[in-house]
């Protein structure tokens, strides 16, 4: 299956869509998507950790990209389940999310995501999600 949207196309889309979104699209390919995000103070918890918030919208942001590369720019697909594992703390600094859709249906897709922080491989976090797809 060939993707659907463009890097260029995708980075649009989602400025468009999330009006102060600071992720980054690096990468979509065939069930398939890198996005990556710059943290500040603003992601940040007490003792320095990047929040779970954040790392949650990066992976259901992940998701959604992965999707739309294979389906185009379908707005009203919607997250019906995410279950994050926290596995490390993630450092400030840059945090990548790398999604592979395991199914995509007429109606349902279901991925998981792998979250790094700082190009160190080992993830801080792993994701599983589920979208329902609209009816075209």
């Amino acid at each position: 299956m060939s993707t659907q949207m463009t890097v260029e196309e995708m980075q649009s889309f989602i400025e468009k869509a999330f009006k102060k979104c600071t992720i980054r699209v690096v990468e979509l390919g065939d069930m398939y998507s890198l996005i990556e995000q710059e943290t500040d103070d603003y992601n940040l918890r007490p003792g320095g950790t990047v929040s779970g918030p954040t790392l949650m919208t990066l992976a259901d942001t992940g998701l959604y990209t992965a999707l739309l590369a294979q389906i185009g720019p379908v707005a009203l697909a919607v997250t019906t389940n995410l279950n994050i594992n926290f596995l490390r703390k993630p450092e400030p600094g840059l945090i990548r999310a790398e999604t592979k859709l395991l199914k995509l249906g007429k109606r349902l897709a279901v991925g998981e995501v792998t979250i790094t922080s700082n190009n160190d491989p080992d993830p801080v976090a792993h994701v599983t999600g589920t979208y329902s797809i609209p009816p075209r």
